[in-house]
């Protein structure tokens, strides 16, 4: 296929692409995410077409900044990065021209400015090293040992047996120093020998051309000014000592141009298994299963069981306790204490490293909040090439293993992973083992009821992934379309051959939504204290992340229980409700408000149900978001109006709706209530007379903390406050986070 050919077919589906996220063809709405998939597709098959496709991208994205087309910039620029990522035979001027557009979108707001920024630190080591990109992304996600880069990915989600069967440790280093390779030296390298160089050496020779080529790569990346021509001079020995100096100088003079095609060098599905929800401790448990290899760790159902050797921080920073055995009693010393010892001697020099049994006391570092240090600080969250998150939250630990967990189902799983993730936070203030060493990453793919996934956008248990779809229209694109194809794919019936029980657009999609959304979403997450009918029960605690629906019973609580009927109320339909808020103003300010009504529902929602709503701070990041109100609650109240006139007494149903972020709701007439908690039946509560709703906060650990820090009591008491002020926000990683 000529050139001009090549482009007008890569450029045909460019433009499908950029009509789908405009909505102007409802007949793409079928094929939502199948355009870029086939897109990336045609450049696996065919190398060569990288180039091109990286000029038209280039183009697009110009002419959507010229034309303030701001709503395909973050979705053609996540496509060129991926391109990227994976191809060989890149320009150093494509690379420039990409380098400087993302420089040009650092005067845009966020969240433009955010990812510009995280692809212009990437593209400026890809530039100078070609293939740095495509080595670390493969290291990371295959566990593959390297001092270098000794960072690690998973993803727990489901286990793809055709997947993992072509991505031995072996098949992924010889990806590793073929793409090296071609990156580097372009129509120099001779693919096909080098191919079969590869798959004809033995494991300690594949490995010590992998070690090379990571050495060389890492090496030249980590210097202050790295040099192209510098690392193009390493990569030729390399490559000499693979295939012999005159098959270097045939590639520099000119071989046979069909045969020194570029070949296709495949970039590995990252690792991901597959877990069935059991319990809400499940998560923490995974996560420490993670940090250690299984055949290290003793896993049994008591959490307290779990084997944390090893995990937990370097306990000298912390304060410790030790019994003192000195009675300060001359007679008591062991013989020979007193004598002194002589300057510069071993036993001098050990003991002066020694301390005696006594408090080590030590002082955190001042940065170190366990709920803030989780995520990384607020604000752009930066990369270089690493995994998000990395660096050092205690000194001399470093934070080199990234979990990206991967939740399937309705917004009632999503309640049950707010709850785990609550316990999680419960966990590390009590031990304080996986932030210093982990980067959490959430993700979500909506995966509805069959008849209900016609409609996931307007369906009652997929508000959230609907809300999701709205504020990241690549989101809605690439996510929201896996649903009816996962359907599709488990109503097939079963093969026997196993290489075809994966569907390879859904691996893709996934692959593509986890290594590229990185950026989040925040969300408030709610606590609820429920007060029953019967005083001999203690008061429970909840929390739900979406929705609170309150149901009125027809029984009633006995006249001498919680709430005694107030005089005057006349009987009818619904309940009378007491109903105490703090309403929600622009000025920020507390405004307490107490009405009575009767009632016969009402819903505390936490997703705003159209895009007008999101221009407060609701569902913005920490950075963004007022310290005094992160996010309110919407409550929607069915009041039953009585009105009287010469026919009689009636009634009407009015829907009143406000605003708030702290609620109680008392009933008057001893009418019983049922909460239902994120629409998930293991979660409803009945018999209820009263309930308190209020932003959950924080975890907080303030008489752990006073006990290392060593703090005043005046200080404990302020940073108790700070603690406790401080909301809990579970972030979902998304493609661009809101965009405005």
């Amino acid at each position: 296929m000529e050139s001009s050919d090549v482009e007008l077919d890569l450029q045909r589906s460019v433009q499908a692409v950029l009509r789908e996220l405009s909505a102007q063809a409802p007949a793409l709405q079928s094929n939502r995410g199948m355009w870029r998939w086939s897109l990336h597709k045609k450049v696996e098959r065919d190398p060569g077409k990288s180039p091109a496709l990286v000029r038209i991208l280039l183009r697009e994205l110009e002419k959507a900044e010229s034309e303030d087309a701001r709503h395909i910039i973050i979705p053609l620029l996540h496509t060129l990065m991926y391109v990227l990522t994976k191809a060989t035979g890149i320009t150093e001027e494509l690379h420039r021209r990409t380098y400087a557009f993302c420089k040009r979108l650092l005067t845009l707001p966020a969240p433009y400015c955010t990812i510009a920024l995280d692809c212009a630190i990437r593209l400026k080591t890809e530039t100078a090293v070609p293939g740095t990109l495509y080595q670390r992304l493969v290291i990371a996600e295959q566990n593959l040992t390297s001092e270098l880069y000794p960072y690690r990915e998973s993803a727990l989600l489901l286990e793809i047996e055709a997947a993992q069967g072509q991505q031995t440790p072996e098949a992924c280093m010889r990806h590793v120093v073929s793409h090296a390779l071609q990156a580097a030296l372009g129509e120099a390298c001779h693919a096909g020998a080098l191919q079969k160089k590869l798959l004809a050496s033995s494991r300690p020779a594949l490995e010590r051309y992998f070690h090379a080529v990571v050495t060389a790569v890492e090496q030249m990346a980590r210097e202050p000014s790295p040099s192209r021509e510098g690392h193009l001079e390493r990569l030729e020995e390399i490559y000499c000592s693979l295939l012999g100096p005159a098959a270097t100088a045939r590639g520099r003079c000119g071989g046979d141009p069909l045969q020194d095609q570029p070949l296709s060098v495949p970039l590995p599905s990252p690792r991901i298994t597959f877990h069935l929800w059991t319990d809400e401790e499940q998560l923490w448990k995974e996560l420490v299963l993670f940090l250690r290899p299984q055949t290290q760790l003793r896993l049994s159902a008591d959490l307290e069981a779990l084997d944390l050797q090893g995990l937990l921080p370097d306990w000298e920073l912390a304060r410790a306790s030790m019994l003192s055995t000195d009675s300060s009693i001359e007679r008591d010393l062991p013989l020979g204490a007193d004598e002194l010892l002589a300057p510069g001697s071993p036993e001098a020099e050990r003991a002066g490293l020694q301390r005696k049994g006594g408090i080590k006391k030590r002082v955190w570092p001042a940065d170190i909040v366990m709920p803030s240090s989780w995520d990384g600080p607020p604000g752009l969250h930066r990369r270089t090439g690493r995994p998000s998150g990395d660096g050092e939250l205690l000194p001399g630990v470093s934070r080199l293993h990234t979990a990206r967990v991967l939740v399937l189902g309705d917004d009632r799983m999503l309640g049950r992973l707010a709850r785990a993730y609550r316990n999680l936070r419960k966990q590390e203030t009590q031990r304080f083992c996986l932030t210093p060493r982990l980067s959490l990453q959430l993700y979500y793919i909506p995966l509805l009821a069959p008849k209900t996934s016609a409609a996931s956008r307007h369906s009652e248990l997929g508000e959230l992934a609907a809300f999701l779809g709205r504020m990241d229209p690549w989101y809605e694109s690439i996510v929201n379309t896996l649903c009816p194809t996962i359907h599709k794919l488990a109503e097939m019936p079963l093969s026997l051959d196993t290489s075809q029980t994966v569907d390879p657009f859904i691996l893709d999609a996934i692959t593509y939504y986890v290594r590229m959304g990185t950026q989040p979403i925040y969300f408030q997450i709610y606590t609820v204290k429920i007060f029953s009918g019967d005083l001999s029960q203690d008061p429970v605690e909840d929390i739900f992340l979406t929705e609170l629906k309150v149901k009125i019973q027809d029984s009633k609580f006995p006249k001498d229980s919680f709430s005694p009927r107030r005089r005057g109320v006349a009987e009818g339909p619904g309940a009378e409700l007491s109903i105490c808020y703090q309403k929600a103003l622009l000025s920020q300010r507390t405004r307490e408000v107490t009405v009575s009504l009767r009632a016969t529902g009402l819903v505390l929602k936490t997703l705003p149900a159209s895009d007008t709503e999101v221009s407060g701070p609701t569902h913005c990041t920490p950075a963004a978001a007022p310290d005094t109100d992160h996010t309110c609650l919407k409550v929607s109240v069915t009041e039953i109006v009585k009105t009287s006139n010469l026919a009689g007494r009636s009634f009407s149903v009015v829907t009143n709706t406000f605003r708030t972020a702290h609620i109680q709701i008392q009933s008057q007439d001893r009418r019983l209530l049922t909460l239902s908690l994120d629409k998930d039946s293991c979660h409803t509560y009945k018999d209820v007379v009263r309930f308190e709703v209020a932003p959950c906060p924080e975890p907080c650990s303030g008489t752990h903390k006073s006990k290392v820090l060593g703090l005043s009591s005046h200080r404990q008491e302020m940073e108790r406050n700070k603690a406790k002020a401080k909301p809990l926000l579970m972030p979902i990683n998304t493609f661009s986070g809101i965009v405005q």
